[in-house]
């Protein structure tokens, strides 16, 4: 038997069909694509702070309560794009650190999920923002020079068409796709003014397939907390989910922060 440990991090995906899925591990590298149909173990050891480091319960996005209220990779601009400041030399945390995120392109985009839905991410984060979210496919359509222009556009779209995805929905495949280039088109009109001169033309929908061998009926949710050792056969690989033959599924990226054994 096998045994890897460490402080997990959301999966790492390289886009190939099918997409490619690694886990960092501390000291160790999993290729999490060749472990699909075979038996995996995972034993909850302990907590680790990925900002401070220290056994403290995570609170929320992998950090601790106290790193969480603090530190600027946890600012409320973050889930919330138009609370960006630092276009005006406002700092809510670090402004050094928020200048570098806030001020470099940003695409809103339209993708399918669980059902159509809008969403902003960082130019360099594309794909990776899209197959992080379960999408099978998406579009960019518009690019700012900043995140609070695009959160804006995020803002004022959302009363027309959902800004989230719905988990159950996409992890049973269970999808509604829609003809995202139309949704575009009827999307414009409602885009604020200071936005509309960063509209894309010409944009192609982006395809993505997961590896998934089967996909669960009636979803049960591992939590680590509640049950700290689960074993069961790996059965695919969506979002960043992992899906296991028993209808339980696995939300890595909701358990940063957790330091596990895995065991094959």
């Amino acid at each position: 038997m096998s045994q890897f440990e460490g402080v997990l991090q959301k999966m790492i995906t390289a886009y190939q069909k099918p997409i490619q899925y690694y886990l960092s591990l501390d000291k160790h590298f999993l290729h999490v694509n060749q472990l699909l149909g075979k038996k995996i173990k995972i034993e909850f050891q302990k907590y680790q702070c990925l900002n401070c480091g220290s056994n403290k319960k995570i609170f929320r996005q992998g950090f601790c309560y106290d790193c969480f209220v603090e530190t600027p990779r946890a600012g409320e601009w973050i889930m919330k794009p138009e609370l960006s400041k630092a276009h005006l030399g406002q700092e809510d945390r670090d402004l050094a650190y928020e200048k570098k995120v806030q001020l470099q392109p940003h695409v809103v985009y339209l993708a399918n999920s669980s059902s159509v839905k809008v969403g902003v991410t960082r130019k360099s984060q594309i794909p990776t923002r899209w197959i992080d979210q379960g999408a099978h496919a998406a579009i960019q359509f518009i690019e700012t020079p900043n995140r609070y222009l695009a959160g804006i556009a995020e803002v004022a779209l959302k009363k027309y068409v959902a800004d989230k995805t719905n988990w159950r929905t996409m992890l049973k495949n269970d999808n509604k796709d829609e003809d995202l280039m139309a949704k575009v088109n009827e999307l414009k009109p409602y885009l604020p003014d200071e936005v509309k001169a960063y509209l894309l033309k010409d944009e192609k929908e982006f395809l993505i397939d997961f590896p998934v061998e089967r996909y669960p009926i009636k979803l049960k949710s591992l939590n680590l907390s509640k049950n700290p050792v689960f074993e069961d056969r790996l059965a695919g690989i969506k979002g960043q989910y992992l899906i296991f033959e028993n209808d339980v599924v696995f939300n890595v990226r909701n358990s940063e922060g957790f330091y596990v054994k895995i065991s094959l």
